[in-house]
């Protein structure tokens, strides 16, 4: 008998009993649509509006400058998008990281196919983008530049307060230029303030805060304008049509409240548990190669490549033994080809291929680490002699 151990909370995370309790009235009794003027309706609309207090409180912003969505993938498009179509006459050119995640990647290649430009400027062997690159890539045409706060394989965190101020000081100039950050893995896992990092756009999703899928937000700015993506109603200032999920937004908000409660506490907690697994991994397993910044990078993520192992089949091997984790990005499980982010940093295929993400949250503890320490040496030997591939040493 072996137990499970689920260490993949970048992907998504268990629902907190105290969110699904904040949320269980709404599903029943509280069912008003909250565009109703009646008393069912206005009972709605004051738990919405509660919920768009707390997601702002989290991120330091304004109530009204909150947008739900149904995820994070909606509200990266509908901020990229969004923005360059509303304000195209101004220039045609997106500055974006060769590490986005595919929400925001694949919308950048769809805007090329529709005449739009892109430059994607490289990560170095730390996984991080340098401002002095973002600062040589602005154009005449630049009007957006789109650098996630911290990715969601690696964990590295970007320097977005640094790209954020020199985008402020290029509007000073009166040149019109935005700029956009997918937080999606960085909300509740670091401290996020949109006035720091002076952004006009952030994306934060729901499911990776311990509240349901299905719901998101997008901060945008007092005065950025966005094309509606979604043409329905008049509801999220006319931004973003279509009923509001009230018990899902009821969540996302509970959920964003906790996360700034807990926030210092919980992060010093996780980055406890992710040097304990390391440590013990780097002393048991030869020729395990840590991926990305040793230091700037989230508290709760861990990318590490063995050499001489498919990735794949030791995410197989851990899961028969209980313990679940990925090979990387949930949104692009089942492709075959190598993980772009591990190669961005100039690892090679069989690197790229051989990382495997662990993941920590709110619900794991010492005793899931040391049982995945108990595991992981043994399955990664028991691959590597099914592997011709003689082990070199990284040393």
């Amino acid at each position: 008998m072996f137990r499970r151990v689920y260490l993949d909370n970048s992907a998504t995370t268990q629902v907190d009993p105290r969110v699904l309790e904040a949320m269980m009235p709404f599903f029943t009794g509280k069912f008003g649509n909250a565009s109703s003027i009646h008393h069912f309706g206005q009972e709605a609309r004051a738990a919405v509006d509660r919920a768009r207090h707390q997601v702002a409180d989290l991120i330091n912003a304004r109530p009204n400058e909150i947008i739900f969505t149904s995820g994070g993938t909606e509200a990266n498009n509908l901020a990229i998008r969004g923005l360059m179509e509303s304000n195209e006459k101004y220039g045609r050119h997106i500055i974006t990281s060769s590490i986005e995640h595919s929400c925001v990647k694949n919308v950048c290649e769809d805007l090329e196919k529709r005449g739009w430009q892109v430059t994607y400027l490289p990560v170095y062997d730390d996984g991080l983008v340098r401002t002095d690159d973002v600062v040589n890539a602005v154009r005449e045409d630049t009007i957006l530049i789109s650098v996630m706060t911290a990715n969601n394989e690696i964990g590295t965190i970007q320097p977005v307060e640094e790209i954020g101020r020199f985008v402020r000081k290029l509007r000073q100039g009166e040149k019109k230029i935005w700029f956009h950050t997918d937080a999606v893995q960085a909300v509740g896992k670091m401290p996020v303030d949109v006035e720091e990092i002076s952004c006009d756009l952030l994306a934060l999703s729901a499911h990776k805060i311990y509240a349901p899928k299905g719901i998101a937000a997008l901060y945008v700015r007092r005065g950025t304008r966005l094309h509606p993506q979604n043409i329905g109603g008049r509801q999220e200032r006319g931004i973003r049509g279509g009923t509001e999920s009230v018990p899902l937004i009821v969540g996302l908000g509970a959920a964003a409240e906790i996360a700034k409660e807990e926030l210092e506490l919980e992060s010093g907690r996780l980055l406890g548990l992710r040097d304990r697994f390391e440590q013990g991994v780097f002393e048991r397993v030869p020729d395990a190669v840590p991926n990305g910044n040793s230091e700037n990078r989230l508290p709760n993520i861990s990318n590490i490549s063995y050499h001489a192992v498919e990735g794949e089949g030791l995410l197989i091997n851990l899961d028969m033994q209980g313990v679940a984790v990925s090979t990387g990005s949930a949104c692009s499980s089942g492709s075959l080809e190598p993980s772009p982010v591990i190669r961005a940093l100039g690892r090679d295929d069989e690197m790229a291929r051989s990382a495997v993400r662990v993941s920590f949250g709110r619900f794991n503890t010492t005793e899931d680490v040391d049982y995945a320490l108990e595991v992981l040496p043994q399955a990664v030997e028991n691959l590597r002699k099914l592997t011709p591939t003689t082990i070199k040493t990284s040393k």
